[in-house]
């Protein structure tokens, strides 16, 4: 038998164990029925971070951005092309730091945008500035 997966649902926030073999093949919510790794990023608050970012065994690649900063607008078309590309290796999501700011505070983000990986709710590597989408790939695929 292969081994599973924890991934929690950015709809609901259940928490579904996914068969790695089944991870491409668009795995939906047993609760919602919504799907698990959708192809582009979750909006994350002060609410669901923490679970979001610790529960899941697949890494975690938040955007930190705020609506009125232009290189986070900038970067967005290519942060959800990201999404599509990295789907069944990363789990991309976005955290607006205007709207959670004990959670920006948390993780001292003092320039955006700012990406962090998170791996099980553990940091593992940061990047500040806007990144085209090929840049934002190769970067989570360096520090898997």
């Amino acid at each position: 038998m292969s081994d599973s997966k924890h991934i929690v649902c950015p709809s609901c926030g259940a928490t579904n164990r996914v068969p790695q073999d089944r991870l491409q093949q668009s795995p939906v919510c047993g609760k919602c029925k919504h799907t698990l790794l959708p192809a582009t990023p979750t909006d994350l608050n002060d609410q669901n971070f923490a679970k979001f970012i610790g529960s899941n065994d697949l890494p975690v690649v938040v955007d930190f951005w705020a609506e009125w900063c232009g290189p986070c607008k900038q970067m967005a078309p290519a942060y959800n092309e990201a999404a599509g590309q990295l789907q069944s290796q990363a789990i991309l999501a976005k955290l607006n730091t205007e709207t959670a700011q004990s959670v920006a505070g948390k993780y001292a983000i003092r320039s955006i945008p700012t990406m962090i990986i998170f791996h099980k709710g553990r940091e593992v590597a940061r990047q500040s500035g806007a990144m085209s989408a090929g840049q934002i790939a190769s970067w989570v695929k360096n520090n898997l």
